[in-house]
């Protein structure tokens, strides 16, 4: 008798009450029915339109060519329709979701747990960490989720994902953490840091939930590794921390993400480069290049050193090393822990916008000349990360291509080496090359790491 009322006791561990959320591994095997029922309601979905321009090509300005594009649907703006999810974050209806689903949305709907429909807005967006924060309209006391510290996430949690898959309705799925800190792994967005999940994730997951067996928020689901298009088990989501960053810059104002710039050039130390540089295991990140205007110029790390540490938290990649700044935020100062010949040092770091130096002077080529239209800018910091250039980028880079320019196969962010055989290292230098009599022209440039060579007649 006693063996049996054991058996039953071990089949139905620890009952719960209406609305208790699973604290005990008991309870959880039990039921995810009262977390579900406590986080839901703070996920919404997303309905977004995109009034997506038509394409264009350099064929559509030759005389020969233009008639073939006189279709009136070629020439009409099409409408995208986006579908995705969303986390609120507040009661008065701040809402995280992805870039890739309303970054560029001309008109936003919310549809929230209790059906009622509102329009939202974005405050701030994000292409390459592929996040948005949204203020809900005309709405107030909502339902929210709290943030849980991304440092305490360990891997092998439960976690529950909650969204809006293939817009068949808000559905649940769980699974555990399998993965933290993973860096250039997903497809569709989310560079840098990320936690990956088992947990089922398909489209219109996206800006969904990844939240713990408290209900707290781990994480945006942001997007997949797939062959097929499919869940194969393999998720990501972009950390609460950085979304937290997200929501404070919004709640300042901003209108745009400023990552702290580091200056320097690196990679990841692995087992023959941990050998070579004497480290008893691999770990940490070799710098291989100081900018000149790095803020690490005025502190003690050289080439060579090996960068361990931002604020106490390991990095062992350079995208890792950007989020951890990017959490700490502009303004502030880092402390950076560095290996230099296996003795271990302590740096304070600025935290600083990519700098302005030197000044990008844009220039507009206006008639008579040739390549009329076309704007260039000189390279710095800034314009290095707007437009993901090379650390070692230096130069001109062609900002507008105009009209002539796309027609003879310049690209915006190429960078100029030559007109004619003359040397470009500064706006003007492009002005003085143009402007030489004759119709034929050579133009050197580099695009990405490929060299190319433009030779045309106007």
């Amino acid at each position: 008798m006693l063996r049996y009322v054991l058996t039953l006791f071990l089949l139905f561990p620890v009952a719960l009450t209406a609305g208790e959320i699973p604290q005990s591994r008991a309870q959880m095997q039990l039921s995810f029915v009262p977390l579900v029922k406590a986080a839901t309601p703070a996920v919404v979905n997303i309905y977004a339109q995109i009034i997506a321009k038509p394409r264009s090509t350099p064929l559509q300005r030759d005389p020969f060519f233009e008639r073939f594009f006189r279709d009136p649907d070629h020439e009409r703006p099409r409408v995208q329709n986006s579908l995705g999810s969303g986390v609120i974050l507040s009661r008065d209806g701040i809402v995280v979701s992805n870039y890739h689903v309303v970054g560029t949305a001309t008109d936003i709907r919310v549809v929230l747990s209790d059906r009622r429909e509102v329009s939202a807005r974005v405050l701030l967006a994000d292409a390459a960490s592929d996040l948005a924060i949204l203020q809900l309209d005309g709405a107030g006391d909502l339902p929210f989720l709290t943030l849980r510290p991304s440092d305490s996430v360990e891997v092998g949690e439960l976690t529950l994902a909650i969204g809006n898959p293939f817009g068949v309705g808000q559905t649940v799925s769980s699974g555990i953490i399998s993965g933290l800190a993973r860096s250039g792994t997903s497809s569709g967005g989310g560079l840098g840091y990320l936690i990956q999940t088992d947990a089922p994730i398909n489209p219109g997951n996206s800006g969904g939930a990844l939240i713990d067996m408290q209900g707290r928020l781990i994480g945006v689901n942001t997007s997949i590794l797939t062959r097929s298009g499919g869940s194969n088990g393999i998720g990501f989501a972009i950390p609460a921390d950085l979304i937290g960053a997200f929501v404070a810059e919004a709640r300042r104002g901003a209108t745009r993400f400023a990552r702290p710039w580091a200056g320097l050039s690196g990679q990841p130390v692995d087992a023959d480069l941990g050998v070579s540089l004497g480290l008893a295991r691999p770990e940490g990140i070799v710098v291989s290049g100081i900018h000149r205007v790095s803020p690490f110029q005025n502190t003690d790390v050289q080439v060579g050193d090996v960068i361990t540490k931002v604020n106490g938290q390991p990095v062992n990649t350079p995208s890792e090393m950007v989020y951890r700044m990017s959490v700490i935020g502009l303004g502030a100062q880092a402390q950076v822990e560095r290996l230099r010949n296996g003795v271990a040092g302590q740096v304070q770091v600025d935290l600083i916008d990519p700098p302005e130096n030197p000044p990008r002077s844009p220039l507009r080529l206006a008639p008579p000349h040739l390549l009329v239209g076309l704007e260039v800018i000189q390279i710095n910091p800034a314009v290095m990360t707007q437009y993901r250039l090379p650390f070692d980028a230096q130069g001109v880079m062609v900002s507008e291509t105009g009209a002539v320019g796309a027609q003879v196969g310049l690209r915006v962010g190429d960078r100029l080496l030559a007109i004619n055989g003359q040397q470009i290292q500064t706006p003007p230098d492009v002005v003085a090359a143009v402007s030489r009599p004759g119709r034929a022209m050579a133009i050197t440039v580099l695009r990405g790491a490929q060299r190319l060579s433009l030779r045309f007649r106007i």
